[in-house]
C-alpha cells in the first residue's frame, strides 16, 4: 500500500504497528482518498479542466470512482475547479487562436464543459472577420489558383468559421467565391 505522509501522520503509523481489520479498512479508504486528491491536484495544475473531465481522468488513471468523486468535490470546495471559469478560459483561448464560434463550441464539448456554462462563456464572442482576412492574406497570393483557394476555405471551415464569413473575406480580397458553392 502506498501512503502519503499526511495519511501516515493521521493514523500514527510506525514500523511494527499491528492493526485490526477495521483499522486496515479505514487506512485503505483514507489512502485511496489521499491518492485521488493528490492526483487531482497534479492534473489541475497542468491545465484547466472541467469537473466531469477531472473525474473521468482520475478513474482512467486507476482511482476508485467514489474516491474520484470525493476528490473532485474537494477540489471544487477549494475553488480549484470551476466549470464556469474553465469555459471562459477555453473561449478566450479560441478567440486568441482566431477560431470561429463553431470551433469554440467544439472545444467546450471536448473538454466536457456542461452546456449550462456555454451561453455565458460564448455571450461576447467577437466576429472573426479580421482573423479570416488575416488568414486569407497569409495563405493566398494575388495569383492563387482554385486549388489554393479551396484549401484556404477548407482550413477556415475546420477552424470553425461559417462559409458566409469566409466568402465575404474572399470577396473583400477580390477573389471570386462564386466558384465554390456552399457544401
Amino acid at each position: 500500500m502506498r501512503l502519503y505522509r499526511q495519511t501516515v501522520e493521521d493514523f500514527g503509523l510506525y514500523a511494527g504497528l499491528e492493526m485490526d481489520q477495521e483499522q486496515i479498512k479505514r487506512l485503505r479508504t483514507a489512502a485511496g482518498q489521499m491518492s485521488a486528491k493528490m492526483r487531482a491536484v497534479r492534473i489541475v495544475s497542468a491545465s484547466s479542466i472541467s469537473k466531469r473531465e477531472l473525474e473521468r481522468r482520475l478513474v482512467q488513471k486507476g482511482e476508485d470512482p467514489k474516491q474520484a468523486q470525493v476528490a473532485v468535490q474537494w477540489m471544487s470546495d477549494l475553488d480549484l475547479v470551476d466549470d464556469a471559469k474553465t469555459a471562459e478560459q477555453i473561449v478566450h483561448s479560441c478567440i486568441r487562436k482566431g477560431y470561429g464560434l463553431s470551433r469554440a463550441k467544439q472545444a467546450l464539448y471536448e473538454k466536457r464543459i456542461p452546456k449550462e456554462f456555454w451561453e455565458d462563456a460564448l455571450a461576447d464572442y467577437p466576429e472573426q472577420d479580421d482573423k479570416i482576412l488575416e488568414f486569407l492574406r497569409a495563405r493566398l497570393s494575388a495569383d492563387a489558383d482554385e486549388k489554393d483557394i479551396k484549401r484556404a476555405i477548407d482550413a477556415l471551415l475546420r477552424r470553425g468559421h461559417r462559409y458566409g464569413q469566409i466568402k465575404k473575406g474572399l470577396e473583400q480580397l477580390s477573389f471570386d467565391a462564386e466558384e465554390f458553392p456552399e457544401d
